[in-house]
């Protein structure tokens, strides 16, 4: 017996004719085989995917996404204010899918369709910051220029590796900029070439050097990076486990918070899971346990307080 009776699969027209109809037959024969009214809706542009929400969200059980991390964000932002949204399930389709490697979802479309369809449901903390809201991470400075900087023709080439790419040449170049943070009540200034406020774990397909994340404690973990060096380049961005090593925190800083205001000295753009928007200073709260997302095992054991 299907385990739900309604779902809906969106999907963006912006990849190759070829690439979509490969990742549809990824997931569309697992995908059917648990679902047992299953609508596909090929969406132009953002405009479009909420129309497309808008009309079924009423009558669905789960949102399965096929895209990346800036479709899951448009998504996010679509059902955070809604009342009794569906259940959101992330099919990694994009360059560096962070979030769902947060969720414990294989990278494998048909391995990720598999596990979502059988996978459990868990309520994930959400963040919002200035009107906008954000499920992996908010953060000004290294990250936002490294977005800025990577080059669209590499991306479609090289896929995540000119991510890196780009934050090497972005870091070799990095300029500090003042901050002040007023964190529920307890205030922290300093310099800094990164200040990151972190729902999520991953940048850039690279775990973050911080252990404790949870998508459901009601905390975001703000990891503030004090310089650019090589040094630090190799410890965010190619270690598997940089945490496990002391030594490797003498350019990193954190603390955990619920209700965050960020000022900065220059004004500085704001980077909302891989998207530019907004800039400092900027209020940031967090939704404990706003959305319902599919996750696997790894995100289960991982990635969840319980």
């Amino acid at each position: 017996m299907p385990r739900f009776n309604k779902g809906l699969l969106v999907y963006h027209a912006n990849a190759g004719n070829a690439e979509i109809e490969h990742n549809l037959a990824q997931v569309l024969p697992v995908l059917a085989a648990e679902v047992k009214q299953l609508i596909t809706v090929q969406t132009e542009d953002i405009d479009d995917l909420y129309l497309t929400a808008e009309r079924y969200m009423e009558d669905i059980e789960v949102f399965f996404i096929l895209g990346g991390d800036g479709t899951v964000h448009e998504c996010v932002n679509i059902f955070a204010e809604k009342e009794n949204p569906p259940i959101l399930a992330v099919l990694p389709a994009g360059t560096c899918n962070d979030f769902a490697r947060m969720l414990g979802l294989p990278m494998d479309l048909a391995q990720a369709a598999r596990v979502v369809v059988q996978g459990e449901e868990k309520k994930v903390d959400i963040g919002k910051a200035n009107g906008r809201y954000f499920s992996n991470f908010w953060g000004i400075g290294l990250v936002t220029k490294t977005s800025h900087n990577i080059d669209e023709d590499q991306k479609d080439s090289l896929g995540v590796l000119s991510y890196f790419i780009s934050a090497f040449k972005t870091a070799s170049g990095a300029e500090t900029f003042s901050y002040k943070l007023d964190m529920d009540g307890n205030e922290m200034e300093g310099e800094a070439v990164m200040l990151m406020v972190m729902n999520g774990g991953f940048i850039g397909t690279r775990q973050v050097p911080d252990p404790d994340i949870k998508l459901d404690d009601g905390y975001f973990n703000i990891m503030v990076v004090k310089d650019s060096n090589f040094r630090l380049f190799r410890e965010l961005m190619t270690m598997n486990r940089p945490w496990t090593n002391e030594d490797n925190f003498q350019e990193l800083e954190y603390v955990k918070a619920s209700r965050i205001h960020v000022s900065s000295d220059p004004v500085e753009e704001v980077d909302r899971d891989g998207e530019i928007e907004g800039e400092t200073p900027a209020d940031i709260q967090l939704l404990p346990k706003h959305l319902s997302f599919m996750a696997g095992d790894r995100g289960t054991h991982t990635a969840f307080s319980d």
